[in-house]
């Protein structure tokens, strides 16, 4: 019986051809006049090595710049400019935090189809300085060369001690929970 070692691939993530999503939600008085902004992601590499014979991943790794985060809605440039820099000033302070990554050691998938697979990941989060245990389920595809991953998962700010947004005397602000969803594109290495 072969080792995962031995039947592992090691792909690496393509940021191109990848999409990474935050959507966050507006509440308060005047929540119905607000934005539920979709940010994207755009500065993030990662790697994993996964065997599709024994279904086994190991060193799932995901490096984020915090400062690569950018509205995505369509909005006047004044509303993106002003919300772009409460996130990268108040929220989730760039400066101080330039990185969040993500790291699962293993895991075991579960065969769906001919090429298709479920992830479940139970790994660390490390977001404005905080670590937490942050479960992610991504659904697998795995043809030749490539990978694609995708699913979504929510977290709290207030877990990462990230103070809540809100504008207008507070008649504006975010909710706690954050939806990220992702589509993931990896290639193999080596």
């Amino acid at each position: 019986m072969e080792t995962m070692s031995a039947t592992a691939v090691h792909y690496v993530m393509d940021a191109r051809t990848s999409r990474f999503t935050v959507q966050a939600f507006a509440t308060g008085v005047l929540a119905g006049m607000g934005h539920n902004p979709i940010i994207g992601i755009r500065d993030f590499s990662g790697q994993v090595d996964f065997s599709s014979d024994t279904l086994e991943g190991s060193g799932f790794h995901i490096s984020i710049k915090s400062s690569s985060f950018n509205v995505q809605n369509d909005i006047s440039d004044k509303d993106r400019r002003e919300i772009e820099r409460l996130m990268n000033e108040q929220v989730l302070e760039t400066a101080k935090y330039p990185e969040i990554v993500y790291d699962a050691s293993s895991f075991t998938a579960t065969k769906l189809g001919d090429t298709l697979y479920s992830a479940p990941l139970n790994g660390n989060l490390t977001l404005h300085g905080v670590t937490n245990r942050q479960p992610v389920t991504a659904r697998v595809a795995a043809f030749g060369d490539m990978l694609r991953a995708s699913g979504d998962f929510t977290l709290r700010q207030t877990d990462y001690q990230i103070k809540l947004v809100s504008v207008a005397g507070g008649a504006l602000k975010l909710k706690d929970e954050l939806k990220f969803s992702f589509e993931i594109v990896a290639r193999k290495q080596g």
